[in-house]
């Protein structure tokens, strides 16, 4: 199961695709799951246990998702490590990694009333409803620190160009996450208790899973060098990199959030389309993810290696991919478009609305090819404060298109601000990118 990794090889486009493709069919499973999730408690003849699954799911991913960092961050510094031929710091970054995953999700359990009460007071929802969800997350917040550490380990793998391992990791997690629901649910009438359990058990046993993919660092010393792996200029920067990848995480999550709350401002119709059409968005970040990542492990490479040539290689090639993606996205929505909006809403007066607004989205894949690939090159070369300083402008920037747009454009101004926001962020990294190549010729 183990892949060999190519540092310091040419970069061709066959090995971009190696990387890419295993990350576009891994996300694919993604959405799998939820419907099967929402598919098999739909069994359940009354509503609230679809309604309870639903928001449980959503507040655990929610918190989670703030833990994302780690992903993140563990690939660019990985990568860098490899590049660097420094394979002693790959197996330490592993250690570190796995450590604060663990207790990132130790943190959760032992916060989980304070924390599960909090979300409840920002989304309330019925006294039967919270009931059922309260039980899901008392029952899923026990394997918070499997799910948290599965990030490291997906980063570490990333980071070596081992993106099928990250297949394997989550075929096998969200494969068994849908067989022990069909028994839990289906089988043994667990209710919402049996869809809590069945992640709880795929979550632990995909990290037992993920630890036997890493098998090969655990071979060595390495590993379990402390010296090394608290070695505190390495924590520090690991902090660092972790720390402001957070903040431009959550600056982009307020962008997103805003967004929707702002929608509701045009009427339950317009909010609606436009939770639709953002489901247009998330699917393009997912085929595009392939190609972002492929670019953290090979710039990441690069940057360590202090291959200033290889490193712009690996940026462009990366980057045509990028696009090709962008332009299938934007045909694929402009002819297929309706039908998927019909295939998301039956209310007529939401598919109507959608539509209407149906261009922004159309034009969405390329407006957010630069960003999205630039993400990816400057998380390989760890240039963290540069994301999260332009993250800091683009959220000024969209704050104020909102304040011009909306009053004379009412939801397309909405959406017209959103797009600036990708602009923004898009141009302002490409106005980095010099001072990143700068930055690899010294490293």
């Amino acid at each position: 199961m183990a892949e060999a990794v190519q540092v310091g090889e040419t970069i061709t486009h066959a090995r971009v695709l190696k990387i890419a493709i295993p990350i576009l069919l891994a996300n694919v499973t993604v959405p799998i799951l939820g419907a099967v999730d929402t598919a098999v408690v739909g069994q359940i003849p009354a509503p609230e246990p679809i309604a309870a699954v639903g928001v449980g799911a959503i507040i655990l991913s929610a918190i989670y998702w703030i833990f994302g960092f780690l992903r993140m961050g563990t690939t660019g510094l990985t990568s860098q490590a490899a590049g660097a031929g420094n394979r002693a710091e790959v197996a330490a970054l592993l250690t570190r990694s796995l450590m604060i995953g663990l207790a990132g999700g130790v943190v959760l359990i032992v916060l989980q009333g304070l924390v599960f009460a909090g979300a409840f007071r920002v989304a309330p929802v019925s006294d039967t409803v919270e009931v059922l969800a309260g039980e899901y997350m008392r029952i899923r917040v026990w394997s918070a620190p499997a799910a948290i550490a599965i990030y490291g380990i997906t980063g570490w793998l990333i980071g070596q160009e081992r993106s099928r391992g990250m297949l394997w990791l989550l075929l096998w997690m969200n494969g068994v996450n849908v067989v022990l629901d069909l028994w839990f649910v289906l089988g043994l009438d667990m209710g919402v208790a049996g869809v809590a359990w069945a992640t709880f058990l795929a979550e632990w046993s995909a990290l037992g899973f993920g630890l036997w993919l890493c098998r090969a660092a655990f071979r060595v010393p390495d590993w379990r060098n402390w010296a090394r792996v608290f070695d505190r200029e390495k924590l520090r920067r690991m902090a660092v990199v972790n720390t402001d990848i957070l903040i431009r995480s959550m600056l982009l999550q307020g962008i997103f959030v805003s967004f929707l709350l702002l929608g509701g401002k045009f009427g339950d119709v317009a909010l609606a389309a436009n939770q639709v059409l953002l489901q247009f968005i998330h699917i393009t970040g997912f085929a595009m993810d392939g190609f972002a990542f492929a670019a953290e492990a090979l710039v990441g490479q690069a940057f360590g290696a202090g291959a200033v040539a290889r490193l712009r290689r690996a940026a462009i090639m990366t980057s045509l991919w990028g696009a090709v993606v962008a332009v299938v996205m934007a045909v694929a929505f402009w002819g297929g478009g309706p039908m998927i909006i019909d295939l998301m809403a039956v209310d007529e007066d939401v598919r109507v609305a959608a539509r209407s607004y149906l261009p922004w989205v159309i034009a969405a894949p390329v407006m957010i090819l630069g960003l999205v690939m630039l993400d990816g090159i400057f998380i390989g070369a760890t240039r963290t404060a540069d994301m999260r300083n332009m993250m800091l402008v683009t959220a000024v920037i969209y704050g104020l298109a909102v304040w011009a747009l909306i009053g004379p454009l009412g939801n397309h101004g909405l959406w017209l601000a959103m797009h600036v926001s990708f602009v923004v962020r898009g141009v302002t990294l490409g106005l980095r990118y010099k001072a990143l190549e700068r930055a690899a010729a010294l490293a």
